[in-house]
């Protein structure tokens, strides 16, 4: 029962994650390309300091949820089969890239916002736009790897 409620909690962070990038990225993103620079950058700023909180939330869920299902199997005597390997190593890299994303070039983009200085805020958005899009690939990389195994 434990491990199916964790395991629960960490798909559906997952799910959090993954579908907020994909939001993001091919929806949101090309909706505001419309405006001018100022209202999109301060629209994007605050959309993705809602979604960024939410991640930082997200992130702690899965890390948490993760270990305590490896720890649980341990446990039971079971390995970990070369999928949950892969899962570990490629989401503590989307961990670190996300802490990039948001302490490095989210934190330029806020500052950019308040200054008005729009050139600096599209270069940091440009940046975050980069990331986020690798990402998500390294995110769905990880649902067909543990998919296929």
């Amino acid at each position: 029962m434990l491990y199916a409620a964790l395991k629960t909690l960490h798909l559906l962070a997952i799910v959090v994650w993954i579908g907020g990038m994909v939001f993001a990225h091919f929806f949101l993103r090309p909706a505001v390309a419309a405006l001018e620079p100022p209202q999109r950058l301060r629209l994007m700023h605050d959309v993705l300091g809602r979604f960024f909180a939410a991640v930082l939330a997200v992130v702690v869920l899965v890390l948490g949820s993760g270990l305590a299902l490896i720890g649980l199997a341990h446990a039971a005597g079971a390995t970990m089969p070369w999928t949950w390997n892969a899962m570990t190593a490629l989401g503590l890299l989307m961990m670190a890239i996300f802490g990039h994303i948001r302490f490095a070039l989210y934190r330029r983009l806020r500052q950019a916002v308040a200054a008005g200085d729009w050139p600096r805020g599209g270069a940091a958005m440009a940046g975050i736009r980069r990331w986020v899009g690798v990402n998500l690939a390294i995110g769905v990389a990880i649902v067909v790897i543990v998919g296929m195994g």
